[in-house]
């Protein structure tokens, strides 16, 4: 299911041994536009410390209690590297996160996660590889910015051939992948205000948006017609189940 970035701000981060912080943000890589990192503000734990929670640790989300319980302890979490989560992220950083953690890097092999489309892979769930897109995830040791934040994303304008679209005011994740599906645009005074969705797959790697409609033309064009059949009209926090057939994050 997708579900709204926007919604899980604010939701708790609990350790095996008590609370972390709260989710501030979210950090994505900017090949397969995934979810690598959650930005969690400690409060005054660590005296106001950000750390980067990464979804291999998280388990299911509680939507009720607005939580997401981590199996890692709060010592872990202090002595984690200390990165800071205002800028974007390089690979070198994030080499160092995942060292300190012992977790495998979504680089070392070809699927999403590495060697999984999932940043967990439990026991009663079988992942069929065949049909998974690969990728490839450039130089490891590159000292360029790798992670984005979504704190900068969001308000980004989106431009189409003759004219702006709007700006980006949310972004839709697979729950189970962390793999940012869409973009939720709000078309402000364009399309009457309507949010639209707009799949990642036009998103390039310096955040540039490649949108083959014409602002003129506006809902006439067949891309404007694909849009606006999925466009964003429910609460945030209800799952939503997108029938788009294609998306970035896997090869079905």
């Amino acid at each position: 299911m997708l579900r709204s970035v926007n919604a899980l701000r604010g939701f708790t981060i609990g350790a095996t041994d008590g609370d972390v912080g709260r989710v501030e943000a979210f950090y994505f890589d900017d090949t397969s536009f995934t979810i690598r990192h959650l930005v969690v503000d400690t409060g005054g734990w660590l005296g106001g410390r950000k750390v980067l929670i990464s979804p291999r640790a998280l388990g299911d989300i509680d939507w009720d209690d607005r939580r997401i319980d981590a199996a890692l302890t709060k010592a872990q979490v202090e002595k984690s590297p200390d990165i800071d989560t205002d800028r974007p992220v390089s690979r070198q950083q994030e080499i160092e996160y995942y060292r300190y953690y012992g977790y495998p890097s979504y680089w070392s092999g070809p699927y999403l996660w590495g060697g999984y489309p999932f940043p967990v892979v439990s026991p009663g769930r079988s992942a069929t590889l065949e049909h998974e897109r690969r990728w490839e995830w450039g130089p490891q040791e590159s000292g360029d910015p790798h992670l984005r934040s979504s704190a900068a994303v969001i308000g980004y304008h989106i431009a189409a051939t003759d004219g702006d679209i709007g700006h980006v005011e949310d972004f839709l994740v697979d729950d189970e992948t962390w793999c940012i599906r869409y973009m939720v645009v709000d078309t402000s005074n364009w399309w009457f205000g309507r949010k639209v969705l707009v799949s990642s797959e036009w998103i390039t790697r310096d955040l540039s948006i490649s949108v083959r409609i014409s602002a003129t033309s506006g809902p006439s064009s067949a891309a404007a017609d694909a849009i606006q059949s999925h466009s964003v009209e429910r609460d945030s926090r209800t799952p939503l189940r997108a029938t788009i057939p294609t998306c970035r994050c896997s090869g079905r």
